[in-house]
Formats: C-alpha cells, structure tokens, sequence
C-alpha cells in the first residue's frame, strides 16, 4: 500500500508575531527542535513514506519557502494555490491531482504546523488508518485528551470497530466551556481532533461531489488539465472561485462512513508561545529559554532572544518575552493567544515592515 502524505502548510501563524510573519509563518519556524515545524512534518513520517512522496499545498509567498526548505520534493508535487480557500479546497487540490496517479491511492493529510513527540507511535496510528482507509472510510486521527482543553475541536467515539484502534464516530464536537472540557476530560468517550485524515483519493472526492457539489464542479474541471501545460493557467482561472470551506464542516461533520484512530503520540498544535513548554525541555524554573536569554528570578517563562545580545528577564513569573531582532513582545502568557491583535494593530497603523 502507498501512502501519498499531503502536507497542508497555508496557514499565517500570527499567533507566533514577532518570531512569524507573512513571508515566514509558523510552518517555517523551529518551535519543536532545531527544523522548522514543516521540515519536522516530512521526516517523522520515514519509513512509512519518504520526503520524495509528499505533496504539499501552499500559498505563492510562501512557495520557493517551502521548494528550499523540502529540496525532495519533486516541483510538481508542490501545489500552489492562488488564494487561500480553507482546507476543503486545498484537500480537493490535492486528492484531484494525485487521482490521476493513483485513484485508489491513500491519503495522508497532515498540518505543517503541528508537533509530535513520539514519530513510531505515530506512523502506526497513520498505518492503521490507512488499513480503514483502504477499506473506503474516511478515517480522522485523533488524540486522547490530557487535559480540560477549550481550544480544541472533539470527536465523540462510537462503538469499536472490531479488534482494531477505530471507532465510529457519534459526533464531531465545536470547541466546548470549561464545564463540558472537564466532563469529556473525565468521561472518556471524547478525544480531540487532530486535523489529521486519511482517506482514499477517489474516496474523498466521491464524498466532496456528494457534500459539496461547487467545490466537486470545480476540482472536476481542474482534473482536466492535471499533468498538461495548461494545469497552472486552469488553477489560477478555477481555484478563487471554489468555495472557502473546512474538510471538517463541509464532508466530514456530514459523511456516514467516518471512522476514528484515537492515538497517544505526544501530539500538540503548538498553538500560541504559552505551548512552548509542551515540546520543548524547560529550565529548573520551568522557563523555555532560547537565544542569550538571561532569566533571574524568573519561573515559567517563555524567552527567545537573539544569539548577540543578552535578553534579561529579573522577578517575574508566567510570562512570554520575545526579542526578534526588530520587534519585542512581552505578554502574559495566559494571554499567549491574544498576540494575533498585536499583528491586527499594526495592520490598522499601516506598519506593513512589521508583519
């Protein structure tokens, strides 16, 4: 069985401002180790799939990133969406053009973004879901939850399929309060949605055509032009007009033949600095430290310097202090998620240089 990874890497990362902006989002950051969050996405699916399997699906700005960063991956297998459309679309893309390749051929969707601690653990989870994928599921990756989290989508499990990890699914669950965390948390029926699926090509579209019809209109006439010259004028004519949709709301949420994977793999979003402690060692004091960062009396910080200059952080505690070279944040980090209202005010002030 081949496993064609679809690595989706449109996303802005300004939760991540000033250490991202819109020429190096948070893909192309190295918030888990030394690579960058995309680079990490690609190896720690070895051997299950190599480097040179994958596709990834992009913006234009962040293209020759993305060719620089992957030299592996064959220039066809990078596609570039005109404009963003959310991830229906940019699954579509992908499942359109690897379907002329291989229409039985299995899908593995993948954020770029995304940090996993234990890659064997993984690549079993994705080996097992490719076995209900074979079969016609459309199958999502879950994670078993480890905390009362609000930030998070859910899955309900359903009945066990059998002697395997899959589970039907009873419900897809919006990001709950507080009160409803602690109950999926102590309930054991509710794990989170990782964002990760695994179908079969020709599985996905059937179920796009059936749910969302523009969009299956749409990725028909692109289908057309897969492999010849004019594919690159046909996406740029065709992409802007599909509709700007989610997998989750548009397929999955409606389909029959959903199954679950939960997985335990060490798995985080990496969603905003106050993450930072989850995937990377910290200090004695609980600080994550990087660059000249000098703490002093400091407990549970997140602190990024720059390698030249000492960044000193004296008496304080919970915070997240960012020097980039050219814009400083400091910030609680219970409001680690607010920093994207930092990148909105500098927009409103037209201090383009800075974003």
């Amino acid at each position: 069985m081949k496993i064609h990874p679809v690595i989706i890497a449109g996303g802005s990362g300004t939760r991540f401002w000033p250490l991202s902006r819109k020429s190096r989002p948070k893909q192309f950051l190295p918030l888990g180790s030394s690579r960058p969050l995309i680079v990490d996405t690609a190896l720690r699916l070895q051997p299950l799939a190599r480097v040179s399997d994958c596709y990834v699906v992009c913006g234009k700005a962040h293209a020759a990133a993305v060719r620089r960063l992957l030299p592996k991956v064959p220039a066809s297998q990078v596609l570039v969406e005109p404009v963003a459309r959310n991830t229906a679309p940019a699954i579509g893309l992908a499942a359109a053009v690897i379907a002329q390749r291989d229409p039985g051929g299995v899908l593995a969707i993948l954020p770029s973004d995304h940090h996993v601690a234990n890659a064997p653990a993984f690549r079993q989870a994705l080996a097992d879901a490719a076995g209900y994928a074979q079969q016609g599921a459309l199958v999502a990756l879950a994670v078993a939850p480890t905390r009362a989290e609000t930030g998070y989508g859910y899955v309900q499990l359903g009945a066990r399929l059998g002697p395997g990890p899959g589970h039907r699914v009873r419900a897809f669950v919006e990001k709950p309060d507080l009160a409803r965390a602690k109950r999926y948390l102590a309930g054991g029926k509710h794990v989170w949605n990782a964002g990760i699926f695994v179908f079969r090509a020709d599985t996905i579209l059937s179920a796009i055509a059936l749910h969302l019809p523009e969009l299956a209109r749409g990725l028909d006439a692109l289908a057309a032009h897969v492999g010849k010259r004019s594919f690159a004028g046909a996406l740029a004519r065709i992409f802007p007009t599909l509709p700007n949709i989610s997998i989750d709301y548009g397929v999955l949420e409606k389909a029959k033949n959903i199954v679950v994977v939960p997985s335990a793999f060490g798995w985080s979003d990496v969603g905003s600095f106050a993450a930072l402690p989850e995937v990377r060692s910290a200090d004695d004091a609980g600080n994550v430290l990087g660059g000249l960062a000098l703490p002093i009396d400091a407990q549970g910080c997140v602190i990024l310097g720059q390698t030249h200059r000492p960044l000193a952080v004296v008496g304080v505690r919970e915070l997240v202090v960012i020097d980039a070279g050219d814009a400083v944040l400091v910030c609680p980090k219970s409001k680690a998620q607010e920093v994207r209202k930092v990148v909105d005010a500098l927009g409103a002030r037209n201090l383009k240089r800075f974003l």
